[in-house]
């Protein structure tokens, strides 16, 4: 298929539908998804009606802004009230609730805060203001970090010192094992990351298939991608085969995005990193090589940073873990809306609590 049309046949995904039906049986498969971008297209698209009763799709914490935890956003924000300090950042983080505030109101309240579309636009205002030191907050799992990656070293090229990162990069295949040892959640196999896996390949989520006897699959993010990743699944599931297949083979290759790697190992190391409502996970995150340390913002700014705590009520922690959908979380719909949010999954783009309310509303 050549056209963006045709991976959205409805005749198409009408006999995908059925073939998954046919071949699903009666056993409960639980199906989890740990893409913000997947999460919004089975709910754009209405995949779950397509399915048949015994297949449950469950959305994990694919959202990298909604798994950033309160302590990061805190120290951020504590950074833009610093004199001679700009927090650069992308959009969806300007709203996302802090212990107590955001990003957004602490920039109508006098915080130095801009919005920017990539790093290098970062890097750019560090360059045309030489007196301040420009934080970029670097946020964001596999796909987004080797350009954050590139940046660093572009600054280090160019000498310019006043362009520091708080690094809150986070890794996926150690949070799909954290979730697979979660008794609660009892997952079948797992729907991978597209954007993710076009950087790092097949092999990361192996382990998932040798030692927890999970299938994978890599997916696209239209509906006949899903619908067919979902069908591969059932196979692998009902057959008792468990490996890591590859749906999305016009763009994932097995050995994945081998320039990107190198520039991620050449600028981040693996570290401990705490994951909202998963908790502190090994080795999850990443942090700047020690060569790379006058670059850590939290290394080189001393700020005081207040007592983290969580909103009361918010269960984006639970809906992140796959534990509840957004309907059960007290707030959603009422308190929580996009207007007005108050958990991050409602805030971002790629939140599942924001694409249950645009596709199926406040309940």
């Amino acid at each position: 298929m050549k056209y963006l049309e045709e991976f959205r046949n409805p005749g198409l995904a009408q006999k995908l539908a059925r073939r998954i039906r046919e071949v699903a049986g009666k056993e409960p498969i639980n199906l989890m998804e740990v893409c913000g971008t997947h999460t919004m297209s089975i709910h754009k698209f209405g995949i779950k009606g397509l399915l048949p009763q015994n297949i449950r799709l469950i959305s994990g914490p694919g959202c990298p802004v909604c798994v950033t935890p309160n302590p990061y956003l805190d120290r951020a924000i504590s950074l833009s009230l610093k004199k001679n300090v700009l927090i650069a950042t992308f959009g969806d983080m300007l709203r996302v609730p802090g212990s107590t505030r955001s990003l957004e109101q602490v920039r109508a309240q006098g915080g130095r805060v801009k919005m920017v579309y990539s790093p290098i636009d970062a890097l750019n205002l560090a360059t045309e203001n030489p007196g301040i030191q420009v934080v970029f907050l670097a946020v964001g799992f596999e796909t987004t970090s080797p350009t954050i990656a590139a940046t660093v070293w572009e600054a280090e090229q160019k000498g310019i010192e006043n362009f520091l990162v708080l690094v809150g990069h986070k890794l996926i295949p150690p949070a799909m094992k954290a979730l697979v040892a979660d008794p609660r959640i009892k997952i079948s196999g797992f729907l991978c990351p597209a954007h993710v896996s076009a950087i790092i390949g097949l092999e990361p989520y192996q382990f998932l298939a040798r030692d927890y006897k999970i299938p994978c699959v890599v997916v696209g993010f239209e509906p006949l991608d899903i619908l067919q990743g979902i069908l591969m699944l059932a196979e692998m599931i009902v057959s008792g085969k468990a490996e890591v297949q590859n749906q999305y083979r016009r763009v994932v290759r097995p050995q994945g995005n081998r320039k990107a790697q190198e520039i991620l190992d050449k600028t981040f190391e693996p570290a401990d990193s705490e994951w909202r409502g998963l908790g502190k996970i090994p080795s999850s995150g990443c942090r700047l090589k020690p060569e790379l340390g006058h670059r850590d913002a939290e290394q080189a700014i001393a700020v005081e940073v207040e007592p983290a705590k969580e909103h009361r009520g918010c269960k984006c922690g639970e809906v992140l873990q796959g534990l509840i959908e957004p309907p059960r979380c007290p707030l959603y719909g009422r308190a929580c809306n996009p207007e007005k949010p108050i958990g991050p999954c409602m805030v971002s783009s790629e939140g599942t609590c924001a694409a249950y309310f645009k596709y199926q509303g406040a309940r």
